[in-house]
């Protein structure tokens, strides 16, 4: 009988190393397992469990470890490692807790997978118990634990004892970098993480993928167009712009850089394009004011087969916005179910706007109505459509509504309705909502909020009151600033007044193509002195 067990021990075993092509076989193992009374054999019962996170079925590992009469650390550590590795970080936690409660430490092999699901659910205190259980157990000095305390330290927001981990690391492989440098991105500390890459390439550690993707978004959100394209030459210099992720990397990095020169020549280049760089270069064209080109390459993706998402018809709406395609947008549209439109922001927002500034208010305000989720940005869209469409009433109702559902308004918020009373010439109005940014919602009015009032007053012939706003303002004026009220002086006839705000102009902006019209001003005003004084 003993050795008719020890046969069918083995052939589990084999049957173990060879895998299961479905959760139903592995059940008939674990059947066997307990039939032959093999259910406490630590090895064969840790085999079944790892298999079965393969099935996505995490109920049924559940059975399988709480069934068992004493779990060990390697049953617990098992449990552990696949729920992380299924994303059930939360659980992961609570089967640790389970763990402690069993009377077992953790060990070198809990350690980086209890960090990492510490690092994904933000729970800083737990990872500080952690670490003290790391020196405890003599673990400092593992480099995966060591670089799952980096990688805990980063996402949890202190990056110092991130770096001191790192720092303290004896033989620091290419993963603890990598960690570091995701740190600082992380963050917000984009210069930092571009500097370690630079001492990560002089210690001869050749990057990959995922390192160059997140340096490439450091020089994006600090618009480091040199040093991006330092790391574009090295990129080509490795081979590694035939990666797809890492040339999409590079296509994003130059058009959030305005360079869409660049973009188009790495995206063309590209053996293999994926749905996020053809998205990425229609929205880069949109916001670069290239609509032409937005669609002339929407057009070519459709042709390659692909289906839009929600990115490249964010881009595709903008661009029949600002051409005043209606019929085109409409068509785009009905690409994506109205459905999606209505249950994502993003899109409903792009939607909305390509209404509104195509003259179709009606449209919009159906759509807007129609939005399941309605965050800030999806309001403040609906009022700046009722502004620019003239339904100023309506904008201040909408605003009404937008605080009484509990949305805080924000600056764009604020943009909207100063625009709207420009529209209306209402200047008491204009004055209340401009004051009550900082009183009320503790919001410091910027440049584009002081150019509508400026412009507001202007209209109204209150060009002292403009004047003395610009003058007191706590950033300096732009352009467009003292252009809202030199055009106030034009429609009121302030020469005097008018020469002064000319001279701010040409000091700002001497070469610019509005410069002729300002000189041209200035010379019918003189003119029109002359005239007076002979008459």
């Amino acid at each position: 009988m003993s050795s008719l067990i020890v046969t069918k021990s083995a052939d589990i075993r084999n049957r173990l190393i060879q895998g299961f092509s479905s959760l139903k076989h592995l059940k008939h193992i674990h059947a066997a397992l307990l039939r032959l009374g093999l259910d406490e054999d630590t090895y064969l019962l840790n085999q079944v469990l790892r298999f079965s996170f393969n099935f996505g079925n995490t109920s049924y590992s559940y059975r399988l470890l709480y069934q068992t009469k004493e779990p060990n650390i390697f049953l617990f550590n098992t449990m552990i490692r696949g729920l992380v590795l299924n994303y059930c970080f939360q659980e992961s936690i609570e089967v640790y807790h389970s763990m402690r409660k069993e009377g077992l430490s953790p060990d070198s092999f809990t350690f980086p997978f209890v960090l990492k699901a510490c690092a994904r659910v933000l729970d800083s205190e737990l990872g500080l118990k952690m670490h003290s259980l790391v020196v405890k157990a003599g673990c400092e000095a593992d480099v995966f634990v060591n670089i799952s305390l980096v990688n805990l330290y980063a996402k949890c927001g202190f990056i110092d004892n991130a770096f001191k981990v790192f720092d303290d690391i004896p033989e620091k492989n290419f993963a603890s970098w990598t960690a570091t440098i995701s740190g600082y991105v992380g963050v917000g500390k984009c210069k930092e993480a571009i500097e370690m890459f630079r001492r990560l390439l002089e210690k001869g550690l050749r990057p990959d993928s995922f390192s160059l993707v997140e340096v490439l978004s450091a020089c994006k959100r600090t618009g480091d167009l040199r040093s991006g394209e330092w790391i574009d030459e090295y990129i080509t210099e490795i081979g590694m712009v035939r990666n797809v992720f890492v040339a999409t990397a590079l296509v994003d990095f130059y058009v959030k850089c305005g360079n869409m020169v660049r973009a188009r020549s790495v995206f063309d280049g590209m053996l293999e394009k994926n749905i996020v760089s053809w998205s990425s270069m229609i929205q880069g064209y949109a916001s670069n004011g290239l609509p032409k080109e937005a669609l002339d390459l929407f057009f070519k993706m459709l042709n390659e087969g692909l289906k839009p998402d929600c990115y490249a018809m964010v881009g595709v709406l903008c661009s029949c916005a600002r051409l005043g395609a209606l019929e085109l947008g409409d068509w785009a549209s009905n690409l994506i179910s109205g459905h999606e439109f209505l249950g994502n922001p993003v899109l409903g927002t792009a939607l909305i706007d390509m209404y509104a500034k195509c003259g179709r208010m009606d449209r919009a305000w159906e759509v807007f109505r129609g939005m399941r989720k309605k965050d800030g940005v999806v309001w403040n869209a609906a009022i700046s459509g009722l502004a620019m469409s003239g339904h100023v009433k309506d904008a201040f109702g909408l605003f009404g509504q937008m605080e009484k559902s509990g949305i805080k308004p924000d600056r764009n918020t604020f943009v909207g309705l100063l625009c709207a009373c420009t529209h209306a010439g209402l200047v008491d109005e204009g004055r209340q909502y401009f004051n009550s940014m900082e009183r009320v919602f503790k919001l410091t009015p910027e440049i584009e909020h002081y150019g509508c009032m400026v412009d507001l007053l202007g209209r109204a012939g209150c060009l002292d009151e403009a004047h003395q706003l610009i003058k007191g303002m706590p950033i300096e004026a732009n352009a467009i600033v003292w252009g809202a009220l030199l055009g106030g002086c034009r429609l009121h006839r302030d020469t005097q007044l008018g020469e002064v705000v000319l001279k701010q102009l040409i000091a700002l902006e001497p070469w610019h193509s509005e410069m002729k019209h300002l000189l041209e001003y200035k010379s019918v005003e003189a003119q029109r002195g002359k005239k007076l004084l002979k008459s």
